[in-house]
């Protein structure tokens, strides 16, 4: 992409851009991409997407869809050239169509973000409780690895009720043709736990060991086409025996079976007690990196601009609308568990100056101390945003998606934070002290 620059009143610029055709193409394909995601359309073998929508929606020209999106797309990569962080998304100005194959022209003018000061660079001031390791978690770990070896063993005849477990023979079919998936000769299965659908477990309780019922159900399918159906199932099943659930002891018989990569049982111990420290320690840390920002914070001057606000508050809310359709919550159920719209609102508005007073304050803080940015300090970040992920595919994903300029924000933040930290005075108190009472003055 060819950038050009010019500056403008106060702290705007204005940049010239002319992508590529191969930048326009992958923008279209990126937005033809968010399109099928949002619309529900799955990729078919040997189809492009826009072939998809218009078979399934009827779409003749998918790329005029979302030449908007694809257009916004491009306007990271001219900020990513200059290496600019704008206070707010700007939007583009096309100055030709945006076509495939051809190269296209179009302005952005970028308000720059501000540089603020703080009152004072003095190291701050923070309380923290002493760092300390609850052993209950290693013996909890243990537990849960004992439970996910559980075997079953036959118990004592009776009913089956909801919550017990027991061996089932069944054999299914759907049209008249066999279920491999279901249809089992012996399997260890427990009602009423949301394993089969209800129809399923209303015919399984109440059945006695050496019982055998044929009946029907039904259960959610999808069809050739992956829209949701309900199918009915016939099915003939025996319940064998009512069993137990039995858990292991991991002593070191256990571990030489089924860990052997460990010496002992002690050996395993160990190595969670060194994983559930090693995790604790980095949510200590996290933690005081909070206070400390937090305090430093109080220090910020200058007046934020409206659009600045009006921009974190979409983003805020834009991440939990995701976050809400991702669990299944409605907004509407969300807003009413937070105290209704004004609540909300206002909840919103302080977090959302919280956030951006954090970040102005850390970024004065990487100015102020000349702090600079390696490699590492890079990788960091990444892994902060992602510790299960590769930071170097995952900077690689940033850049080439021309969010290189919000990684190095994002870096520079986490390191001016750590200095912060580095240098403050902490104080540590003992969480399990009670403060000591404060004596009333006797009355006159």
């Amino acid at each position: 992409m060819k950038v050009s620059m010019k500056k403008l009143d106060g702290s705007q610029v204005r940049l010239e851009c002319v992508a590529t055709p191969e930048e326009v193409n992958n923008a279209l394909h990126a937005g033809q991409l968010g399109f099928a995601q949002s619309m529900g359309l799955r990729p078919e073998q040997g189809k492009t997407i826009a072939q998809v929508a218009e078979e399934k929606m009827g779409i003749k020209n998918l790329d005029s869809i979302v030449e908007a999106g694809a257009i916004q797309g491009l306007v990271p990569f001219a900020l990513d050239k200059k290496n600019l962080i704008p206070s707010f998304p700007p939007q583009p100005e096309p100055k030709s169509a945006l076509k495939r194959d051809r190269e296209f022209a179009f302005d952005v003018v970028v308000a720059l973000k501000p540089d603020y000061e703080l009152k004072s660079y003095d190291p701050v001031e923070i309380r923290v409780p002493a760092f300390a390791l609850n052993p209950e978690i290693v013996d909890q770990q243990l537990k849960e690895m004992a439970e996910r070896y559980t075997t079953y063993v036959t118990a004592d005849a009776k009913p089956v009720e909801k919550g017990d477990s027991c061996l089932i023979a069944m054999k299914c079919l759907k049209d008249g043709e066999e279920v491999a998936g279901l249809t089992t000769d012996g399997r260890t299965y427990t009602a009423g736990e949301g394993y089969m659908p209800d129809g399923f477990d209303q015919e399984i309780i109440g059945m006695q060991p050496g019982e055998t019922k044929t009946f029907t159900f039904e259960g959610p399918g999808l069809d050739e086409d992956f829209n949701e159906i309900t199918e009915v199932i016939d099915c003939t099943v025996t319940v064998k025996e009512i069993q137990k659930p039995t858990l292991p002891e991991i002593d070191d018989e256990w571990v030489a079976a089924n860990m052997p990569m460990y010496k002992s049982a002690a050996d395993l111990r160990a190595d969670i007690q060194r994983n559930v420290e090693r995790g604790a320690r980095e949510q200590y840390e996290n933690y005081k990196r909070q206070l400390a920002v937090t305090e430093l914070a109080r220090r910020f001057e200058g007046k934020i601009a409206d659009e600045v606000y009006e921009a974190m508050r979409a983003n805020l809310m834009e991440n939990m609308r995701m976050e809400l359709q991702q669990s299944g919550q409605s907004w509407e159920d969300f807003v009413a568990q937070n105290g209704g719209e004004q609540q909300f609102g206002m909840m919103l508005m302080l977090q959302t100056r919280e956030m951006l007073v954090q970040g102005f304050a850390l970024d004065s803080v990487f100015r102020h101390e000349k702090l600079t940015l390696t490699d590492e300090d890079i990788e960091a970040a990444c892994r902060a945003m992602n510790p299960q992920a590769n930071p170097k595919q995952l900077r690689q994903q940033f850049e080439q998606s021309g969010r290189g300029f919000a990684l190095r924000e994002s870096a520079e933040r986490l390191k001016a934070n750590n200095w912060v930290l580095e240098h403050a005075v902490i104080t540590e108190f003992d969480p399990t002290e009670q403060a000591a009472p404060v004596e009333e003055a006797p009355a006159e």
